[in-house]
């Protein structure tokens, strides 16, 4: 556990590091921004709750140990790292292609000419035998000039893409924290279903208690009775349904945490949730440093603009400088015979594609045109940033107002209930009162549970929205 942490602290560190030195985008590339979002309010550019570490966002322990589980576990998160560590090799093997190739040679040949040959009769005559030994031990250097910035250039686009994978590291820690929270909180307004299910079950028990027993009096017909007897049957109906969306719930936030299907006890009630009260959004601008994702599109432009002029050097004359130096020989008794054995050379040439001019200029405008699709994802990826902003604090905004409303009418329907069952003992009412009021209950508290939880997704939302969560 420990390695793991030390390993991210440094992949953090190196990463903070390398975005400070990372090109930065045209300002023409980054869309016009309005000052604030579609909202009735207006926030300062410090005020802003992406700001927030997520444990001090979300204070609930289990919630956080949820969390945590599915940030060490998730698939999703461990492809991501898995990611990094194939862009830090990208990286590495950039960064190698500057340096000059160094290679050692060892090699030991006899050849056998015919003696019939020109070289058969050289050798006869001048060296009284017909063989040739060669024995050769040499050093080679190679070394390319990077006089128009291709492999500067690769270097620069294996870095972006090496950033990128770090922001879409980030950026799926946000989702997944999202994904966890609003998990979490459905399951909470799941459990609060089935207890206001359970309550309206034993509160028809009751209300059919009476009818049978007014019925056995002959004060009602078994009309009523059966209708109330449905009534119960009603209520108790949403409970196994209740009961099935619970586990279905729980499953799936065991399976967002990467494990097996199980139970999930929580003792905590939704209306116990608390979030941060004052929320503040900052300003559109914000979103370009606070969202990983559009970080990530960012870098993208950088990566693709550094391939296109890579692309574009391919084009021009490359130099290439080598040389080779060690000893050569004859006989293997000479061949370390220094210095009479010993050889260099220096070669250095220019090289100018000819034929594949056409070919390299293809794929140089296949590079632009990867340069405009990046500028063109950016762009759309800042849109949909403000957007999901606004929506969220549209939707909290009104669902506020909608809460409001719907608890007042709860406390009424349920004063109602109560109205009418006196009513209906002392025969001032009907039947059909009681179960219009036990149901208008019933559906009025559980539209109430999903409002809450509605607003608790849709502050998670606006978290995420804001960059919130990495």
């Amino acid at each position: 556990m420990s390695i793991k942490r030390n390993f991210l602290f440094s992949l953090g560190a190196s990463t903070l590091l390398w975005a400070c030195q990372a090109q930065k985008i045209k300002q023409d590339v980054i869309p016009a921004l309005p000052d604030n979002y579609r909202t009735e309010q207006t926030w300062s550019n410090d005020s802003s709750i992406a700001h927030i570490q997520w444990r001090d966002f979300f204070t609930d322990p289990f919630l956080q140990a949820l969390i945590d589980t599915a940030l060490l576990k998730n698939v999703d998160m461990q492809i991501a790292l898995k990611n990094i560590e194939s862009a830090t090799l990208e990286v590495k093997r950039a960064k190698a292609a500057l340096l000059p190739s160094l290679q050692l040679q060892i090699q030991a040949n006899t050849t056998n000419p015919s003696n019939n040959s020109l070289n058969g009769v050289s050798l006869s005559q001048f060296l009284g035998q017909n063989h040739i030994e060669d024995y050769n031990a040499a050093l080679a250097v190679s070394w390319e000039a990077d006089i128009w910035g291709k492999i500067k250039s690769q270097k620069a686009a294996a870095f972006a893409s090496y950033l990128q994978t770090t922001e879409a590291k980030a950026a799926i820690q946000t989702q997944l924290i999202n994904q966890v929270a609003k998990g979490y909180y459905r399951l909470l307004m799941l459990y609060s279903a089935k207890e206001i299910a359970e309550q309206s079950l034993r509160l028809s028990e009751n209300s059919l208690a009476l009818a049978q027993y007014q019925y056995e009096v002959g004060d009602i017909s078994l009309l009523a009775v059966e209708q109330i007897a449905a009534q119960k049957l009603a209520a108790a109906a949403l409970i196994p349904d209740f009961q099935q969306q619970v586990a279905l719930q729980e499953n799936a936030l065991r399976i967002l945490s990467g494990e097996l299907p199980a139970e999930i006890r929580i003792q905590k009630k939704l209306q116990d949730v608390e979030l941060p009260s004052l929320i503040g959004v900052g300003v559109p601008a914000q979103l370009l440093s606070q969202r990983p994702d559009i970080k990530q599109r960012e870098l993208a432009i950088v990566a693709s603009e550094a391939s296109a002029h890579a692309a574009r050097a391919q084009m021009y004359p490359s130099l290439v400088i080598s040389a080779q130096a060690g000893v050569n020989a004859l006989t293997a008794s000479n061949w370390f015979n220094i210095p009479a054995s010993l050889f260099g050379s220096l070669t250095g040439g220019l090289t100018q594609p000819i034929l594949q001019k056409r070919q390299l200029r293809t794929q140089y405008e296949l590079a632009q045109v990867e340069y405009e699709k990046s500028v063109i994802l950016f762009r759309q990826a800042v849109l949909n940033a403000t957007g999901e902003v606004s929506d969220a604090l549209v939707s909290i905004h009104r669902l506020a107002e909608r809460e409001n409303i719907v608890l007042e009418k709860t406390a009424r329907l349920k004063s109602a209930i109560q109205n009418a069952d006196l009513l209906f003992e002392t025969g001032s009412a009907t039947y059909l009162d009681v179960v219009a009021a036990q149901s208008s209950a019933l559906q009025s508290e559980l539209e109430l549970v999903q409002i809450r939880q509605s607003e608790l997704a849709a502050t998670v939302d606006l978290y995420r929205s804001l960059g919130g969560g990495w």
